[in-house]
């Protein structure tokens, strides 16, 4: 008998917990979403993509009185809306235990920016990115005619040029030609010349040597055109 009223006991207190449980997550669900959308760019060094944009891509109300449940709000949806911006690299979106709706955002990272009859940045991954209404990036002006056709060069001219703290903030243009590349720099009025984005390395760093000793010797200024274009050498041509 005893034995019997035990196990009647071990029944109801898992049915209570069955119960309190089922009672937890509809009132969770059923949460009222906080208005205030916390939103963390994991690249914070600009924007170009607001925060308000954001908010408005992550909760999206049917009028300025609705208001949306936990349950209400599909996650991987409102995920999928935010990464097809294009300023934004990938997201993530969650909700607090409070009802907060968060997003952590990663933006695209441009590294150079083409001008001409459209215009638009290089991302980070080689893909073409459009200008923001909100942010200008401070990155290499490209021109010429032949981009798109020496565009996996340009890319990995740009990259290179891009992760050297040196190179990025000394190179502010870049020409493209037919068959080599035209560097323009931001405090001396020679051109760089580079025909071939091979053993970038190398020439950059028989470039930085060279640099380096013309300030030293003030004579940079005597140049209008330094080739790079050589892998073990540094070719000058006078004005």
């Amino acid at each position: 008998m005893k034995k019997y009223i035990d196990n009647i006991k071990i029944s109801l207190a898992v049915l209570g917990l069955v119960f309190l449980f089922s009672f937890s997550n509809k009132r969770n669900n059923n949460r009222i979403l906080a208005e205030n959308c916390a939103v963390e760019f994991l690249n914070d060094d600009a924007h170009f993509i607001t925060r308000s944009t954001v908010n408005k891509l992550l909760i999206q109300n049917r009028d300025s009185t609705s208001r949306v449940t936990k349950d209400q709000l599909v996650l991987s949806k409102v995920e999928e809306s935010l990464n097809a911006h294009s300023m934004v690299q990938h997201a993530d979106v969650y909700v607090s235990i409070n009802g907060e709706v968060g997003a952590k955002v990663r933006q695209r990272t441009p590294i150079a920016r083409v001008i001409g009859e459209q215009e638009y940045y290089i991302d980070s991954y080689g893909e073409k990115m459009p200008l923001s209404p909100v942010y200008s990036a401070r990155v290499p002006l490209i021109t010429g005619n032949n981009v798109d056709k020496a565009w996996s060069s340009l890319y990995e001219l740009t990259k290179f040029i891009y992760k050297d703290e040196f190179l990025k903030k000394t190179i502010t243009g870049i020409h493209v030609e037919d068959q080599h590349f035209e560097l323009e720099l931001r405090e001396e009025d020679f051109t760089l010349f580079i025909s071939r984005v091979n053993k970038l390395d190398l020439k950059f760093s028989n470039f930085k040597a060279f640099y380096q000793k013309g300030r030293n010797d003030k004579t940079l200024g005597n140049y209008k055109m330094v080739n790079l274009s050589f892998d073990n050498q540094v070719v000058c041509t006078k004005k």
